[in-house]
């Protein structure tokens, strides 16, 4: 498919002539104007190059193309002005942030140039942030592997809270979602320094020795420091190095910011360690609301919610046979020989259910095994059962 091009100017006559001249090489869309020109860009793109006349009436190129670099970042900006002026030139590479400034008249060839030279460099952007987001992708998916292998006991409150904390930012409307979410993923990766059995008494309520104690409290500086090796974590990284911190700053330095994301994490986090220990929903809830200052109470009040709107599960205790993907572990899941498999919140996937085969003989698997069952599934279940 040709490349989509698109010619702002003021004049209709111009337009009608940039469309007829290239509209056998490329893909060509025209506004009158830039007001004309947002509305094409938001409706109409992406665009490979968009091209702007300087001198128009409201609404000049300089600001139409600056206002265009903040809605599509990956168009390149090309600008034509009807004379040689250098300050406008100067103003509309430091503001437009342009890949090229032509001057009226524009032989064809030159334009044609100009053209080829900004598709190519669209694309090199193009391929550059897909090479980006799929090492991103892969870096993060190494992260939690190593987490799952590493600490199953870690990995497994990770898989927990993650779900709770993407529901919360979504009832909040949080803009940054995935790097919420990726945080709470990640939250645990510094856990890679603890004994096992240490998170093992944490996540059972029980209390930490003093050296174990000093241990965790590290975690999240741990991971915010292996996070900040990756290219566009550094969000992710402030969020998880203060999911310890209190909403009023009272255990943070001077000034030091405190990102939604964290005060999420904070929450769900707490939440997660106050269940732990057997304790209601409502109750928990309660304890939390009387810690003054701790928690964001925006944060509680969405808490509060999702927990009262959480999708339809059904608690079910299950054959190896009958375990299937969606499911998720309502408790851990142990070998015969008494070694964790999972850890409780995990959800079922082709790799745990690999990794039973191996086990299902030798030692063997407890059953039944404890799972929340989506609502769908379960009444799925029952029909075919009949």
């Amino acid at each position: 498919m040709p490349a989509k091009i698109l010619f702002v100017d003021d004049d209709p006559n111009i337009l009608a002539g940039f469309e007829r001249q290239l509209r056998k090489t490329f893909t060509v869309e025209t506004a009158l104007g830039g007001e004309q020109g947002l509305i094409a860009v938001s409706g109409k793109g992406p665009f490979s190059v968009i091209v702007s006349d300087l001198r128009m009436p409201g609404m000049d190129g300089i600001q139409f193309l600056s206002r265009v670099k903040e809605a599509a970042p990956d168009s390149v900006r090309i600008m034509l002005s009807g004379n040689a002026d250098l300050h406008a030139a100067i103003d509309a590479v430091n503001d437009g942030h342009i890949f090229r400034f032509l001057t009226k008249p524009c032989e064809p060839q030159t334009l044609s140039n100009a053209l080829a030279a900004g598709i190519r460099q669209y694309q090199l952007i193009c391929a550059e942030r897909e090479l980006l987001e799929k090492t991103l992708r892969g870096s993060i998916k190494v992260l939690i592997g190593i987490l799952e292998l590493t600490n199953p006991e870690a990995f497994g409150r990770a898989a927990r809270i993650t779900r709770l904390v993407k529901k919360i930012a979504r009832a909040m409307q949080e803009p940054n979602l995935w790097q919420i979410e990726t945080a709470a993923a990640l939250s645990h990766i510094g856990c890679v320094i603890l004994p096992e059995e240490a998170l093992k008494k944490l996540y059972r309520g029980e209390e930490l020795t003093g050296e174990e104690a000093q241990l965790f409290a590290m975690h999240p500086s741990i991971a915010s420091d292996l996070l900040s090796y990756i290219p566009r974590m550094e969000t992710v990284a402030k969020i998880i190095i203060g999911q310890e911190k209190s909403f009023d700053g009272s255990d943070s330095e001077e000034n030091e910011e405190i990102l939604p994301g964290s005060r999420i994490l904070k929450a769900v986090l707490d939440y997660d360690s106050i269940r732990a220990s057997n304790v209601p929903d409502g109750e928990a809830l309660q304890i939390m609301a009387s810690r003054a200052g701790r928690y964001d109470p925006n944060v509680l009040a969405a808490l509060q919610m999702v927990l009262g709107i959480e999708p339809g599960y059904e608690k079910m205790g299950i054959s190896i046979d009958g375990l299937k993907d969606g499911m998720i572990l309502d408790a851990d899941l142990y070998l015969l020989d008494g070694r964790m498999l999972a850890a409780k919140g995990y959800r079922v996937n082709l790799i745990l259910r690999e990794r039973m085969k191996n086990f299902i003989t030798k030692p063997g698997i407890m059953e039944p095994i404890r799972v929340l069952v989506p609502s769908a599934m379960a009444k799925e279940s029952s029909r075919n059962a009949r």
